[in-house]
């Protein structure tokens, strides 16, 4: 229950609550989306999803995935709410900034995945999680007035 403006209980949520509720369900899905990805390759396909370090080849597993997508839907969403605070026309301006954010974060799988096809998989791991975060973070925009 929520309470409206003048103290009455109201099952309706307000607006900035259905927000955080979509964006937070945003940040779980593209969790899900990437994990959705990560048992594919690493399950049926029998990739080994590895990257290049300073010792040597590591292996990327699950928990790696869980932590990476969480933390770049959670610094969108701060960025999105950074952006309402400041601008007037945030979906345009969000959109932009989370597409070039993306096509940045591919440089990294782009040179160091252990193979073509663990490169090829943590290209599809980072594209899972914009094609999620970029839509529906930026669906729910506020217009500041």
């Amino acid at each position: 229950m929520i309470t409206d403006t003048i103290g009455r209980l109201s099952p309706v949520p307000s607006c900035a609550a259905a927000r955080r509720r979509t964006r937070a369900l945003a940040v779980l899905a593209a969790t899900g989306a990437t994990h959705a990805v990560w048992y594919a390759a690493t399950g049926p396909a029998g990739i080994d999803v590895e990257v290049r370090s300073g010792t040597g080849p590591q292996p990327v597993g699950p928990w790696a995935v869980a932590a990476a997508t969480l933390l770049a839907g959670l610094a969108g969403w701060a960025l999105l709410a950074l952006l309402e605070r400041r601008i007037r026309r945030v979906r345009g301006v969000w959109t932009a900034v989370a597409v070039a954010v993306l096509l940045v974060s591919l440089a990294g799988p782009g040179t160091e995945g252990v193979g073509t096809a663990a490169t090829v998989t943590l290209l599809a791991l980072h594209l899972a999680a914009g094609a999620v975060l970029i839509p529906v973070l930026g669906r729910g925009g506020a217009r500041r007035p």
